[in-house]
């Protein structure tokens, strides 16, 4: 008997795992050298200079070099795939769908973006009956609910008008928006019945944007529970055509409890929570998670995720498939490195290789039973099931019963479900449960995705990442310095809140997945840490050395000058290839050089600060979400590619502290080299310092040049003068 086509295939690029390879063999001999010309200076018994700037940057070095070898095993196999939809059963036999969107904040996350990616998943091309959506609210804000009511009123007319002329932009805003050429675009009836769906899009988001107008924003800390099947109660009449009178997806809304008592445990708590609700109203044994600003872009993910989890080869061991977070707002600057090139290009399809990549917060199918945990081992009774779970018997109940379709779409939720679900939504439920532990997502981090993927692989299961040539999800990247720093701090800390736990992955994973897996997650989490310490060091400690006339690297004439620069020319030349190579240019690897110095010395160090001290227990665990209101001017400088630096002083203190050190030691450097003659032993920092202005010049620029509202006010320049004369009058001291 022929054995089925497959649903999927997996290439692997041997030209570049070759190459890659290669390079890090090279590489590495040299880091070794480097490693012997520096052990070999501290064995001297006579030594020129000082031992302190010596030994932190032969530190530095090292840590630059550890964070660098975790990072080849990204490179040890990429690979790409294709699937093939159309060898998926027929519908009826397609499994159920729930899909699980986020917000927080109505006045950070606009209303009107967040019913937007709301319709689009209401309108994938899946079973309709087999497809439900739930938006948790944790604002639980008015607001959202009715734009919920409205979004259900608008999706009887966009859901049908998609599915009839084969719609690929399926997120409303977009496809109204954008300058798309419709196929059916000769077709009178398609001219027509789209200039009609449009008027009823515009009409609701005059609704949406008078219920945010007139509405209260509720209070996000302290609210009672909502769950609510969005139904319309209207009473319109309209007629709708007789071939569009096709069930509605599930739509439901969710605001759990919150109360400032309660530990809620950010993002993660409410997943959790549509995790339980969902599991009693329709138990879908698959789950898309979306955040609010990342809509479908392409009707068919569902069934390409279906791909993977349906294959026989894979199916058992599949816990989630990652799609990459691609974005409609960057552009071709890029200048904050918006579209996360190093990591959905490189890292993500080298993890892939691996038994898969790491679980991101949004565009993932997500198998519901990973995140149950092994509650399907014999032996478990009913009480340590409640241990477990919780009290609810409806929700274990549902751990035992496969999906099943029932009528609940038009119909309220009944009197005993509607309790059900408001315990299951409550502050206390999960009060002596190990939600957050050993089931559902994970509360070790505020980075919950990275957590809980980091958990999944450690028990056994798999990921898969597929990026197709239509981006499948797109969402507003951050176009602000403020935001990109907030952004990172966020990230920063909740990978170092792993990374300094009994979890840490390079402790904690050997033993339970390969080695090359375990340094990916290795680098994933430290690499906020073991940048900013080493890069700190190094924009800083030579500079000063300069400064004073102290050379911390060979001279040019001594061969071990060309061992330290061909490791700057290859970790430069490597990167450049890899930007070049995934569809990026000399700009772009200069944009993702400066953010990536930026990011180390201002947001890592906050964040790795931040995360150290909420293990010490200085700090309570924060979460803010990022502002999606842009600003004119903002964007305006943004697609200009022009920095904005009305950003905190806390973040402009440190960059422009830092220019102004490298031009002090720059042009110093060069004055001793002529005036002295010594310009060998001091060539190399001086040619460090050249280096790191070159990548900043838009911070100097923004310091001198601008003067538009963009630009690094004079007070921050003042402050940073202030702080650059007291770094460098202590620095001197202790060199001295």
């Amino acid at each position: 008997m022929e054995s089925p086509l497959p649903l999927h295939v997996c290439h692997v690029n041997n030209l570049s795992v070759i190459l890659n390879k290669l390079h890090a063999f090279l590489h590495c001999i040299a880091i070794a050298l480097l490693i012997y010309y520096r052990a070999s200076y501290l064995l001297q018994e006579t030594r020129a200079i000082s031992i302190i700037p010596w030994l932190l940057v032969f530190a530095s070095e090292l840590l630059l070099s550890f964070i660098w070898l975790l990072g080849r095993a990204y490179l040890w196999r990429p690979v790409s795939r294709t699937v093939f939809p159309e060898r998926l059963p027929e519908d009826d036999k397609l499994p159920a769908i729930d899909v699980f969107i986020c917000t927080a904040d109505p006045e950070k996350e606009p209303t009107i973006g967040v019913m937007n990616t709301v319709l689009s998943a209401m309108a994938l091309d899946y079973p309709v009956d087999k497809l439900h959506v739930y938006l948790s609210d944790d604002g639980g804000s008015p607001i959202t609910l009715r734009g919920m009511r409205e979004a259900f009123r608008f999706a009887k007319w966009w859901i049908p008008f998609c599915r009839r002329y084969r719609i690929k932009t399926i997120c409303p805003q977009a496809y109204f928006s954008e300058a798309e050429s419709d196929e059916n675009f000769g077709d009178s009836e398609f001219v027509t019945e789209k200039r009609k769906i449009k008027e009823k899009y515009e009409m609701f988001e005059e609704h949406v944007m008078k219920a945010v107008e007139d509405g209260e924003y509720g209070n996000s800390r302290n609210h009672s529970t909502i769950i609510e099947i969005i139904q319309d109660t209207s009473g319109e009449n309209e007629t709708i055509r007789q071939a569009d009178l096709v069930e509605m997806p599930l739509l439901v809304y969710v605001s759990r409890e919150k109360s400032p008592e309660h530990l809620h445990h950010f993002k993660g708590g409410a997943l959790n929570v549509l995790l339980r609700v969902s599991g009693v109203i329709s138990n879908s044994p698959y789950i898309l998670g979306l955040d609010c600003d990342m809509y479908c872009n392409d009707p068919t993910s569902a069934r390409q995720a279906m791909c993977f989890h349906l294959d026989p080869k894979t199916s058992s061991s599949l816990a989630f498939v990652q799609f990459p977070q691609k974005f409609h707002n960057f552009n071709e600057h890029d200048i904050y490195d918006g579209s996360l090139r190093s990591g959905y290009r490189l890292q993500w399809p080298g993890m892939d290789g691996l038994k898969g990549p790491f679980l991101t917060g949004t565009g993932h199918y997500i198998k519901r039973e990973s995140l149950y945990g092994n509650f399907k081992n014999k032996g478990i009774d009913l009480a340590e099931l409640k241990d477990t779970f919780g009290e609810s018997n409806l929700f274990i109940k549902s751990l035992h019963q496969s999906y099943e379709h029932k009528n609940v779409n038009g119909e309220n939720l009944s009197n005993v479900l509607q309790q059900e679900t408001e315990v299951l939504a409550s502050c206390s439920y999960e009060h002596q449960t190990k939600w957050g532990e050993e089931v559902g997502f994970s509360y070790q981090s505020v980075s919950e995705d990275f957590f809980t993927g980091f958990i999944l692989h450690c028990k056994g299961w798999t990921s898969t990442y597929f990026d197709p040539s239509r981006p499948q999800f797109l969402g507003t990247s951050t176009t602000n310095l403020n935001d990109v720093l907030i952004q990172g701090i966020r990230w920063a800390s909740g990978l170092i809140d792993v990374s300094i736990s009994r979890f840490c992955p390079l402790l904690y994973g050997p033993s339970r997945m390969s080695l090359l897996l375990s340094m990916c997650y290795g680098e994933m989490s430290l690499f906020p840490l073991l940048y900013c310490l080493p890069l700190w060091c190094l924009v800083t400690l030579p500079q000063l050395c300069l400064l004073n006339g102290i050379p911390l690297y060979p001279e040019v004439s001594s061969p071990f000058f060309m061992v330290f620069s061909f490791i700057f020319l290859s970790a430069i030349c490597k990167h450049l290839q890899e930007v070049i190579s995934t569809g990026g240019s000399v700009y772009t690897w200069r944009n993702e050089q400066r953010i990536w110095m930026i990011k180390s010395v201002t947001s890592h160090f906050y964040g790795s600060m931040d995360a150290i001290m909420k293990l010490l227990g200085l700090r309570k665990a924060s979460f803010l979400p990022t502002n999606k209101v842009l600003d004119n001017e903002q964007v305006k400088r943004y697609e200009m590619g022009q920095f904005d630096f009305q950003t905190s002083s806390v973040f402009l203190v440190p960059m422009v502290s830092l220019m102004i050190l490298n031009v002090a030691a720059l042009v110093c450097g060069v004055i001793r080299m002529i005036a002295v003659g010594n310009w060998d032993k001091l060539f190399a920092q001086v040619l460090l310092s050249l280096y790191i202005l070159i990548i900043n010049f838009a911070i100097v620029e923004g310091m001198i040049v601008r003067k538009d509202k963009g630009r690094i006010s004079p007070s921050a320049i003042l402050l940073s003068s202030v702080f650059f004369v007291t770094f460098l009058f202590f620095g001197s001291i202790i060199l001295i």
